[in-house]
């Protein structure tokens, strides 16, 4: 599995870049801005992105829909509780004082349990609302993507609209908490962790 990790835009979002070594297939992973600084990335590695997935509906993660979705004519992805949130970038990103695209709408809603399939990489969604409604997790391998679910010693915010503390610590505790402690959690903004690492010592989640 190819992972690259590009952080875009002014609130430097971590957009992914999953790849699939054998059949050179991709998937991106919230692309929040900068989407010709990824198709570049992509380019380079020789990978066509097949799948754009956004595991949540904040601007920051999913400005540079409308650009990657034209070039590429990828299937846009998203979980139903956070599609509305497509369609009210601009005015979104207004109010903190920037500017964005609005989305085109997601060509496929995506639900707990559901599969992705990235060339003969399997991307399962969990479901993993607290920050959203329609947060989720995609977890491969030794691999979970979070969006802003966790974070190093850290967790999403709850304080915007449909966010819910003790959603978020039941998502965490309950559903990533299960996987593996060696499997590696790339946030949606700063460095990667791991589950095992956030369980001993996250001071708002940890067991």
């Amino acid at each position: 599995m190819i992972i690259k990790d590009l952080t875009v835009g002014p609130i430097m979002a971590n957009c992914y870049i999953v790849g699939c070594e054998e059949t050179k297939s991709a998937a991106v992973i919230d692309p929040g801005d900068e989407a010709d600084r990824i198709l570049m990335v992509l380019a380079e590695d020789g990978l066509t992105v097949k799948t754009i997935i956004n595991t949540h509906g904040h601007f920051d993660h999913v400005s540079a829909n409308q650009r990657m979705k034209e070039v590429t004519g990828a299937e846009l992805l998203i979980h139903e509780l956070d599609a509305p949130m497509l369609s009210q970038l601009s005015a979104t990103a207004a109010a903190w004082g920037m500017s964005s695209d609005n989305s085109p709408p997601p060509d496929r809603m995506l639900a707990h349990g559901d599969v992705v399939q990235v060339g003969n990489i399997a991307l399962t969604v969990i479901h993993t609302p607290g920050h959203t409604q329609g947060g989720i997790s995609l977890h491969a391998d030794n691999a979970v993507f979070v969006g802003d679910t966790l974070f190093a010693g850290s967790i999403g915010r709850t304080d915007f609209p449909g966010g819910d503390f003790g959603v978020l610590k039941a998502s965490i505790q309950e559903k990533l908490f299960t996987l593996d402690d060696d499997v590696t959690v790339y946030p949606g903004h700063m460095g990667p962790t791991t589950i095992g690492r956030e369980k001993r010592t996250n001071p708002f989640v940890g067991l």
